[in-house]
């Protein structure tokens, strides 16, 4: 008996591992091999501003550098400081409103207050 699932879309038992997934090789489907949900991924993860602080919706923070914003001219100066920060998934954690607009941002330019 073997230990390697059944393909999940076309239900037959011709799979392999390959690297990290499992191959059909009826269908051509791949699937990892560990399942995750989402809500394990956001519910252990902790942001961290660039000095190591522990990040929280509503925190204040201040960027580190200048930051020019991808497809405008528009560049966000460094010590600029943001009031009321969300965190959110994803590689930018950091979701916030400027006087400049609204935008996502990486925690490692951020500096808790």
């Amino acid at each position: 008996m073997s230990t390697i699932p059944a393909c999940p879309q076309c239900t037959l038992e011709n799979t392999y591992p390959d690297g990290d997934n499992y191959v059909c090789a009826d269908c051509g489907h791949e699937w990892p091999m560990k399942q995750t949900t989402d809500s394990d991924d956001d519910a252990g993860a902790v942001v961290r501003d660039a000095n190591g602080n522990v990040l929280a919706d509503g925190d204040t923070v201040v960027l580190i550098k200048d930051l020019k914003v991808k497809g405008s001219s528009i560049t966000l100066k460094m010590g600029t400081k943001v009031k009321s920060i969300r965190l959110v998934g994803g590689d930018h954690e950091v979701d916030c409103k400027m006087d400049t607009g609204n935008f996502m941002l990486k925690a490692c330019f951020l500096k808790k207050v």
